[in-house]
């Protein structure tokens, strides 16, 4: 037995998926092809609305973090997953286990906050259009952002302190595709339910209430709705917010089921699976749920195409 900072200094081995060592090849090349989506459809978001005016705009900058935040979540986990697939390497030095723990947990975090803080721009938009522009002024904006990144990043701060200052003991097995808590915790040699509390409470702050918050923002929205007479503009309403509450259904119901629910009823083989949804399927779809049907953004896109042809 020994502490996580001195007998596990030699790192772990993530057994990913090899209890399904059948659907690897599979997984590789679904994963390859996700994860190439991802990074080229939030590219893509992030590059038009920096480069386009009109969407110099509080939902896209906004958005913009989203796709940042998208990017670098999928990043942290999935290069990792796709040699694991691919069989060359399944370990993961102590150190590389810390920095993926605190990225992933510090990046899940601030979407979290995120999310809610985009609730709260389409609430303004929708419930408040005449005093939008002065509601969510471009400085409130960047202080709201900013507020979600260090909301996040301690988040993860205090909940990967706790779990460093856990003693594990046993095999240097992680029946995992990364540095998961909930995995992690599995390996205490001591009785875990006072950390676990500690870190319920921290998961309670960064999940629960943004998805109340979340849920009465679009009771406000709804009502609001409700009241305006063209069809036209409710169904405008409906589905500029419906984008965002379909992401934000997506993202919590995965990320509640995996870190609000106790360590030892938690199942390993399902929640690599759903780890599989919030890490990779998620960000991937982003990308595609709020610009599918966004004429501002086949516009930008059309613009951009448009220059990039009478260039040539």
């Amino acid at each position: 037995m020994g502490r996580f900072n001195t007998s596990f200094r030699e790192g772990f081995i993530l057994m990913g998926f090899s209890d399904w060592s059948q659907l690897e090849p599979i997984l590789f090349v679904f994963i390859s092809v996700f994860y190439s989506l991802t990074i080229f459809g939030n590219t893509t978001i992030i590059t038009l609305s920096l480069l386009e005016p009109q969407l110099h705009t509080p939902m896209y900058f906004f958005l913009r973090h989203l796709s940042f935040l998208d990017l670098c979540y999928t990043t942290s986990t999935v290069p990792q997953l796709l040699i694991n697939l691919h069989g060359l390497d399944r370990t993961i030095s102590y150190e590389g286990c810390v920095v993926q723990l605190f990225s992933s947990l510090a990046l899940g975090s601030t979407e979290c906050v995120l999310l809610a803080v985009m609730a709260f721009d389409r609430y303004a938009a929708v419930c408040h259009p005449l005093h939008y522009a002065a509601i969510m002024h471009p400085c409130r904006c960047q202080t709201l952002a900013i507020a979600s990144w260090i909301g996040g990043c301690m988040n993860s701060l205090v909940q990967t302190g706790l779990m460093m200052a856990m003693p594990l003991c046993g095999l240097h097995l992680l029946n995992h595709f990364f540095c998961e808590m909930t995995v992690l915790l599995k390996l205490a040699c001591e009785d875990t339910e006072g950390t676990e509390t500690k870190m319920f409470v921290a998961r309670v702050i960064i999940l629960v209430v943004p998805a109340v918050l979340i849920l009465g923002s679009y009771v406000y929205i709804v009502q609001t709705v409700l009241k305006v007479r063209s069809v036209a503009g409710r169904r405008k309403a409906f589905g500029t917010c419906g984008s965002h509450l379909l992401v934000v259904s997506l993202f919590y119901g995965s990320a509640i089921y995996t870190y609000l629910q106790p360590v030892h009823s938690y199942s390993e083989s399902e929640g690599k699976f759903v780890a599989l949804f919030y890490t990779i399927v998620t960000p991937m779809l982003n990308p595609l749920i709020y610009t599918l049907r966004n004429k501002d953004v086949k516009g930008a896109v059309r613009k951009v195409l448009g220059r990039g042809r009478y260039s040539v």
